[in-house]
């Protein structure tokens, strides 16, 4: 059984499921593992399972649960629970059915970039910042794997863990109202990419021409929660060489 679950409600149609305290790869595989078991064993009344740092959320339908219920019970309407109850009932004893360690696999992604200039201004400033040279920045950003342990802010917006100190960098002071999609980022010590144009204070140091969110598509997403990927580096012209491929597909 998962230990340090804790369930409590949010509202009267959503219940969260705190699986940690913090952002740690331990933590993220046990909201990986109980996301993934009720997305593929949705009970009946369940709209959505959104997982988070360390949390997993549950959206569901109260008059479908109590319904269900009714049915499953129709001569014991005095005993019937709450479909609060009934909902953390059945995520307790799913929960006693989950084991450390019994993680699904990971994806593994590379995701081109091409790093400061027009595709990344504020390369420079983290170089200077953090006492690095452009290259060393982009070397160590460039060298490490990093876990997607949410999406979220935006759609397909990946929150990744591991990235190396010697890089952090605050947010900006002033976030520019428009941000290129596809844009990379650091704020503090964690890194990111931005799907779509929006605004956004984080330091932008490159620029991948990959389409992180597709509506049409389906999963509209190219990553989820789960993912292992590395960036790898490439030129202006080899960026320009991506848009094109994209533009003909």
């Amino acid at each position: 059984m998962l230990e340090q679950a804790e369930i409590e409600p949010m509202g009267e149609r959503a219940v969260i499921v705190r699986l940690g305290a913090g952002v740690d790869e331990r933590t993220h595989r046990r909201v990986r593992q109980l996301a993934e078991r009720l997305e593929a064993q949705p009970f009946v009344g369940m709209i959505e399972v959104i997982p988070a740092f360390d949390t997993v959320t549950i959206v569901y339908d109260p008059l479908a649960i109590y319904l269900t219920a009714r049915r499953s019970a129709p001569d014991q309407d005095g005993e019937l629970r709450t479909p609060y109850a009934i909902v953390e009932l059945r995520l307790r004893g799913l929960l006693g059915e989950l084991r450390d360690g019994e993680t699904p696999a990971a994806r593994q992604m590379q995701i081109p970039v091409c790093y400061g200039g027009p595709f990344g201004e504020d390369l420079d400033h983290v170089a200077e910042r953090n006492g690095l040279s452009p290259e060393e920045v982009i070397a160590i950003h460039a060298g490490t794997e990093y876990v997607v342990y949410m999406l979220g802010f935006a759609p397909g917006f990946p929150y990744l863990g591991g990235m190396d100190g010697r890089i952090a960098a605050p947010r900006r002071a002033t976030p520019p109202l428009a941000i290129p999609p596809g844009s990379v980022g650091i704020a503090g010590e964690q890194t990111g990419i931005y799907p779509i144009g929006t605004p956004g204070g984080w330091q932008l140091i490159g620029r991948t021409p990959l389409r992180l969110f597709v509506p049409g598509q389906e999963p509209p997403t190219l990553l989820r929660a789960g993912d292992r990927l590395r960036f790898v580096p490439i030129t202006p012209e080899q960026y320009a060489e991506w848009e094109e491929g994209a533009r003909d597909d």
